[in-house]
Parts: structure tokens; C-alpha cells; sequence
């Protein structure tokens, strides 16, 4: 299905301003990070208290999420992530908490629920773990490292696809969404944990599909249009693949939009994460890495030049 048909948008003359528009929300998600001393790290990756709670119900009716969520946040309690786990009944709470936090936020939840929590039943809690930040620290790197590997995985397929120079765009476009994408989790104060690391790795499949995509098309456009100038082949590629790259977005962005509204607290970082990614990757897939493609292949062509004219 094609929804856009010979569209005729001059992205390769308007260039410049995306390269400005990319530069002032690279710089302002860089700054953003630095200044708050980097991404806010969750349990998963700084260490704290995973309790797993299995109430009992009262008169036939069970705890839901929402009400340990509002008993907690009457308290002040702001940090905790709550998850229903229906297969056993119960739920996992994982906080940045101590030990000694830990009881507190078991009393409290006592004192709210009383009818449901019986301390006198061995089931009441399942399993209580604590989470060292030794170990979070090492998680915390392996993930680290799973993304940087990714980047320079694909920087080699394309490299052996394409070109060298195409690769090295790819990759500096995929670190832009990368970037982005923290940047904005940082301003908007949401942790980073595995979920979000989930998201990141996502986004960067998702975006170098997409960049994979419109290279493909100019390098066959290249071929068949060789006497047209270099400009107007990588413009009629991108207006090209433009109708795929819309539909692709909207109908991913959709389901991305109904998760954040309808999947609850604990998807949402995911969610979140993704809906931003994908709004940058779509961004750097059309208007950064293609252009960026063109100005390195004239760049090269250039060199040539001045290079036979010595000779």
C-alpha cells in the first residue's frame, strides 16, 4: 500500500537546517546528561530491596497494583516499581531501599491493608532479595557493552554491504538516537533499568532498518541514474521510500501509544523509551544519515578531483 505517490520533497536542499535542528537537540540531551550526572540508574543497575508479596484475599476480593501503588505513595514512597505476577498471586515490589527501608515499607503496607496481610502466614512474603551495587554495577556495564557491540556489528555489516563511509554514518546516526533518547528519559526524570536497555536496543534495529532501507535505494538509484547529479538521485531515493517509512512509523508509534495508555506503570518505560526512539530514528533514518551519505560521497569525489588535477 502506497499512501504517498510521487512525492517530490526537496529533503537534500533543506539539509542544513535539519543538520542545525539535529545539533540543538544533540547538544541540549547531551547537556541535559552531563548535568545530572548522567541517566538516573534503577535497582537493576545501583542495587536495592526485591520483595515478593503474596496477600491474602478478604472476603473474596484480592489487593490490586493500584491500591499498594496509592497506600505507598500516601506515604511518600515514590520510587518503588509494582508488579502483579497472576500466575502465583502476588506481587513484586523492587525499591532502591535498604533492609532496614524495607521493613518500614512492609509495616506500612501492614497497617493499609490489614485484612490482607497477615503476618502471621508463611506465604506472606515469598521471596525477599537484596541486590548489591557491586552487582548492579556489573549489569549495568554488560548492558552497556551490549549496545556499544551492536553499533559496531552494524557498522561492519554495512560496511561490507555498502561502503566504509556509509557504515560510519549509520553507526554516528544510530549513537544520535541513542543519545536522544537518554537525553529526553533524563529530562523527563524516568530510570533507566532493563526495560529501558530493552527499549534502547529496539530502537537501534528498528532505525538501522529503516536507514538500510534508504541506502539500498540510493545505491540502486546510483546505478541507474549515473549521468544525474548525486543530489537528485539520494532526494528521489528518500521521496522513494517515503510512503514505507510513514506507514511503518505511524502504525508502530500507534501500538507504542497504546502501551503508554493502556499497559500500566510497568511497560510504560519501555513504551516510553521506544515512542521516543522511534520518533528520532525515523528523524535520523530520513533526514541526517542519507544527507550525511551525500555530503561524504561528494566530499570523497572532491578528493579525487583535486588529486588527478596534481597529477
Amino acid at each position: 500500500m502506497r499512501i504517498l505517490e510521487n512525492t517530490n520533497f526537496n529533503f537534500i536542499g533543506k539539509r542544513k537546517i535539519f543538520y542545525i535542528v539535529a545539533s540543538v537537540i544533540f547538544l541540549t540531551c547531551l547537556v541535559s546528561i552531563i548535568v545530572n550526572g548522567g541517566p538516573d540508574y534503577h535497582i537493576d543497575f545501583t542495587g536495592g530491596l526485591s520483595i515478593e508479596l503474596a496477600p491474602q484475599p478478604a472476603n473474596g476480593v484480592f489487593l490490586d497494583v493500584h491500591q499498594i501503588r496509592e497506600a505507598l505513595l500516601r506515604h511518600q514512597f515514590t520510587g518503588a516499581e509494582i508488579q502483579e505476577l497472576p500466575q502465583t498471586n502476588s506481587f513484586l515490589i523492587k525499591t532502591k531501599l535498604d533492609e532496614q527501608g524495607g521493613d518500614v515499607l512492609l509495616e506500612i503496607l501492614r497497617e493499609e491493608f490489614p485484612e490482607h496481610m497477615n503476618i502471621s502466614d508463611p506465604d506472606l512474603i515469598r521471596s525477599r532479595e537484596e541486590v548489591g551495587p557491586r552487582a548492579g554495577a556489573d549489569l549495568r556495564k554488560k548492558a552497556i557493552n551490549a549496545v556499544l557491540l551492536s553499533l559496531l556489528l552494524i557498522l561492519f555489516y554495512i560496511w561490507v554491504r555498502f561502503r566504509f563511509a556509509w557504515g560510519f554514518v549509520a553507526a554516528f546516526a544510530l549513537c544520535f538516537d541513542t543519545i536522544v533518547t537518554l537525553g529526553v528519559l533524563t529530562i523527563m526524570g524516568i530510570e533507566v533499568g532493563m526495560t529501558v536497555m530493552a527499549g534502547l536496543l529496539t530502537i537501534v534495529g528498528y532505525s538501522i532498518n529503516n536507514t538500510i532501507v534508504i541506502f539500498d535505494r540510493i545505491r540502486e538509484n546510483l546505478k541507474l541514474y549515473r549521468k544525474e547529479d548525486d543530489s537528485v538521485v539520494t532526494n528521489r531515493s528518500i521521496n522513494e521510500t517515503l510512503s514505507r517509512t510513514v506507514i511503518l512509523t505511524f502504525t508502530t508509534l500507534l501500538t507504542c501509544l497504546s502501551l503508554i495508555i493502556f499497559g500500566g506503570s510497568v511497560i510504560f518505560n519501555f513504551a516510553f523509551t521506544f515512542t521516543v526512539g522511534i520518533v528520532v530514528g525515523t528523524f535520523s533514518s530520513m533526514c541526517l544519515a542519507p544527507t550525511l551519505v551525500l555530503d561524504t560521497v561528494i566530499a570523497i569525489k572532491n578528493r579525487k578531483t583535486v588529486k588527478k588535477g596534481r597529477k
